[in-house]
């Protein structure tokens, strides 16, 4: 997407980041919910006219991948280039994801980064060798806490199992690299006292610093049982752990080491989102790594809940793994990006359902949204030729929607752009949507058509013209998180010939009322929101 001309050369962008994930497999709707997250999140602040920096990318090292790759007869970097081209890359591309960059932990441009980040932690005495046994998940690719096992049942009886993929872990024994992470929890106690808002939700904040005062053990930063991995740069016997490597995107993709003048504008990340089930590794490692490089810390650490399908965590182990592709293609992209964002409270778990899905898409998006806009340009092509008339007549029904308007575009922009409150940022838009259809039902523009005086004439025109400009900000509005439909809506309206191109408008200005032009062609153009067919077989 291209720059707006508001953007500041030199200045800070708003980098926001999702997690970088394994191609073990291809992705699922737990990917995409924090991907599409992230878009909605970076397209809004594009629409401030701010210069923003989006990352996305795929971990491709560790024993998890290494071992997927000889269960299919393949090398781990032909499993990883397999999964990238044919599955990540082409999903982000069909979800309308707008990422500046994507990174994969192969690219020399990350793994030579990685070697020089760790080799001048080993210089400054950071890193020490040493031994070490301890349960571990391939899964989770982390060495688990005796305390956090659960106790198997049925095929895993009397074993110990991972709470989050429930299958056995692994007890290893190694001699590896450590990183001096116990030297940093008062550092990280204090970061987070000092800022509050580091850790989002409240919840999630909760659980990482009760998780730093029971105290920090080292953390291994090399594997030497297999080879898979960035060689560690003093012995080549050990490969950097995964986690280590993978954390590192979010510096090496932005010039770390290589392009000083990028890496100024854009690092530290404003807001790094993540599942909660990867929290700690991000919001106790990676800033204590951050600390011990003397490197700024990111503004932000926000955990979104899991998705749930019948009560499990939507997973590729659990068996309850779908395709986001299994959605749009029922739904449409536009309806896939809205609805969780809609349905979920970010940072809650959530549970999915095709029913549900089924009932809001109706509801709100066809019966409140695309009605209303079918509704405003068939009668403006019905009374006015399709010309939009100028509103003359406004009283104290104008105002209020005006005033709707003012509120939705307030609390819509502080929600979503400040608050990540997506849910609360895009109720807020329908909120306005319900109130312009409760106009048009209470003005009446049918029955006030048959008034042919010059009175009623200005009525009509003052209704018809209200209900168009209220068109035009909520695709200002939506436009981040429907860009397909709320382009559609912008071309109906006839505004790109007059207001320009719908990516360049600012949704702050969005409440800015008279924007749309008196004379503006208004044609009904396509059904934002077709009716549905019957839910295919499964």
């Amino acid at each position: 997407m291209a720059a707006t001309g508001s953007e500041k050369q030199g200045a800070k962008a708003y980098y926001v980041s999702t997690p970088i994930y394994y191609v073990n497999d291809a992705p699922h709707l737990g990917h995409a919910y924090t991907t599409v997250a992230g878009d909605v999140l970076t397209r809004w602040h594009r629409q401030r006219g701010e210069k923003v920096w989006f990352l996305t990318g795929t971990d491709e090292h560790g024993q998890k991948i290494m071992r997927t790759a000889e269960a299919n007869g393949v090398s781990p970097q032909e499993w990883a280039d397999k999964l990238v081209t044919e599955s990540w890359e082409p999903l982000w591309a069909h979800l309308e994801i707008a990422n500046d960059d994507f990174i994969r932990t192969t690219q020399k441009r990350h793994t030579d980064r990685v070697q020089e980040f760790v080799q001048d932690l080993y210089d400054k005495g950071e890193i020490y060798k040493g031994g070490y046994e301890g349960p571990y998940c391939v899964g989770c690719e982390e060495y688990k806490l005796p305390g956090e096992l659960l106790d198997g049942e049925g095929e895993y009886a009397g074993q110990k199992l991972c709470p989050i993929h429930k299958k056995p872990v692994e007890i290893l024994s190694e001699e590896n690299y450590f990183f001096k992470l116990s030297e940093y929890g008062d550092k990280l106690l204090a970061h987070y006292e000092a800022n509050p808002g580091f850790i989002q939700p409240e919840s999630a904040r909760n659980e990482v610093v009760n998780f730093v005062r029971q105290g920090l053990q080292d953390l291994s930063i090399s594997r030497s049982t297999f080879d898979w991995g960035v060689p560690v740069p003093w012995d080549d016997k050990h490969v950097i752990y995964v986690w280590v490597d993978a954390l590192l995107n979010y510096a090496t993709a932005v010039g770390y080491n290589e392009n000083p003048e990028k890496f100024e504008e854009t690092f530290p990340a404003d807001v790094h989102l993540v599942g909660k089930d990867i929290l700690r590794f991000h919001a106790v490692i990676w800033p204590a790594m951050l600390m011990a490089q003397g490197l700024p810390l990111p503004g932000k650490v926000a955990a979104n809940g899991w998705l749930m399908v019948g009560g499990e965590k939507m997973s590729k182990s659990n068996l309850t793994g779908i395709k986001p592709q299994d959605l749009t293609s029922h739904f449409g992209v536009d309806a896939y990006r809205w609805y969780f964002l809609r349905a979920i409270a970010f940072g809650q778990d959530g549970s999915f359902s095709w029913e549900d899905f089924s009932a809001r898409y109706t509801s709100e998006l066809a019966n409140d949204y695309g009605n209303l806009a079918s509704r405003v340009a068939a009668m403006v092509g019905k009374y006015f030729g399709g010309e939009l008339p100028e509103a003359t007549a406004s009283g104290d029904a104008e105002k209020a929607v005006r005033d709707g308007l003012a509120k939705a575009v307030a609390e819509a922009d502080r929600k979503i752009g400040d608050e990540l409150d997506f849910q609360g940022g895009i109720l807020a838009v329908f909120d306005f949507v319900k109130q312009v259809n409760g106009y048009i039902t209470e003005q009446e523009p049918w029955k006030v058509a048959k008034d042919t005086s010059d009175e009623g004439k200005a009525r009509l025109a003052t209704i018809l013209y209200t209900a168009a400009e209220s068109l035009r900000a909520v695709a200002v509005l939506l436009n981040p998180v429907m860009p397909e439909t709320s382009q559609k809506l912008w071309d109906s309206l006839g505004a790109e010939a007059s207001l320009g191109a719908l990516a360049d408008q600012k949704v702050q200005e969005a409440g800015t009322w008279g924007l749309l032009p008196v004379g503006s062609t208004v044609t009904k153009g396509a059904v934002l929101f077709p009716r549905l067919e019957e839910k295919p077989a499964a």
